[in-house]
């Protein structure tokens, strides 16, 4: 007789909790977009206060734009950049940090709730709780590195800091990362009460460092507008690297903050990151998954032509909030390959047929 593993019970219903882990997932991909579009329309400053409960509700009356309007008005960005901003400007860009944040508070209930309800009913399998829990957590704590990143451009500074931008886009990548890794097992788990979660191989978790790497310098690149540096592709102006190109002091600061290092090294480091994502791909394939590794290729020959695209379009808002779609996508295909490698026999003849 079959015996099943300790994560299987009469009354859990991984199933279920897998298919609600891939909407939050889902929900996870549309706040990144939002996100990139607030960063691009220069957005993220609009709102200058951190009302958890009370923000839900926006200006309703002429008087609360108003004081919204003076509170925008006070900060660096406005008296540098957009003096003279008329209050229809400033409610274009309240609209998208609105939102942004709006969205946040709906992915953190469409979360807490759903597992509070499985808690209750002892719908979860054994060994999750504790995962589910920590994602949880990390969302909350995604909450206050957004108010952090905020707050880094609220006095001073003109924008938010490029470091805590993208501390504030990896905790939310590393969130959805370990939410499809989590519904993976799931699926597998209502597959077969046989199937044991999978494990992170060596050769993935390298694959997945390269990815994160060059998805932090996506964000250093954001954050310092240094895609507007040079709309240019392979070369930058008339060279691999320009000449003269001010240097910070001490040397280490400029693979952080000098724009232009910034753009030479997310330019090249992109194709480090493919190839270890391609070699991804050939080892899937390998073990049979023909749509996880084709899923990958075509993810990655998309990113790489929709990243010369944002160059050579001057950073236009549409292609360059599709590259940062398209890296949220990439990391699905990812994880869903790397989970395949080190998966049970019974997980994987789950991933073959699913």
């Amino acid at each position: 007789m079959l015996q099943a593993t300790p994560g299987y019970s009469t009354t859990a219903r991984p199933l279920a909790i897998a298919r609600w882990l891939y909407v939050v997932a889902a929900l996870i991909v549309a706040m990144v977009v939002v996100g990139g579009i607030t960063r691009l329309t220069e957005s993220g400053l609009s709102i200058t206060e951190w009302k958890p409960i009370s923000g839900i509700i926006p200006p309703l009356t002429t008087a609360q734009w108003q004081a919204e309007f003076a509170n925008y008005q006070r900060i660096p960005e406005y008296q540098q950049l957009n003096r003279g901003m008329t209050l229809d400007g400033f409610k274009a860009i309240f609209f998208w940090e609105y939102l942004h944040r709006v969205l946040g508070r709906v992915i953190g209930m469409a979360f807490a709730l759903p597992l509070i309800w499985f808690a209750l009913r002892r719908r979860i399998p054994h060994g999750y709780g504790w995962r589910l829990c920590a994602l949880l957590a990390l969302g909350g704590l995604q909450g206050a590195i957004g108010w952090w990143m905020v707050a880094s451009g609220l006095s001073v500074r003109t924008d938010v800091s490029h470091v805590r931008l993208a501390v504030h886009l990896i905790t939310a990548l590393t969130i959805l990362a370990g939410i499809v890794w989590t519904a993976r097992d799931l699926a597998a788990l209502a597959a077969s009460p046989l199937a044991h979660p999978a494990r992170l191989t060596i050769g993935a978790a390298a694959v997945l460092l390269l990815l994160f790497t060059q998805i932090t310098y996506g964000a250093f690149t954001a954050g310092l507008d240094a895609g507007y540096a040079f709309a240019s592709w392979p070369l930058m102006g008339d060279a691999l690297f320009p000449a003269g190109v001010p240097m910070l002091n001490p040397g280490a600061a400029n693979l952080v903050d000098n724009p232009i290092v910034v753009q030479f090294i997310h330019r090249w480091f992109a194709f480090a990151a493919a190839a270890g994502l391609l070699w991804l791909a050939w080892r899937v394939r390998q073990r049979g998954h023909l749509r996880a590794a084709a899923a990958v290729v075509a993810l990655v020959a998309l990113q790489i032509t929709l990243g010369i695209a944002t160059l050579l379009s001057g950073v236009e808002i549409v292609v360059a909030v599709a590259h940062q779609a398209n890296a949220a996508l990439l990391l699905i295909a990812t994880i869903v390959a790397a989970h395949t490698l080190n998966a049970s026999p019974d997980q994987r003849f789950y991933s073959q047929v699913s």
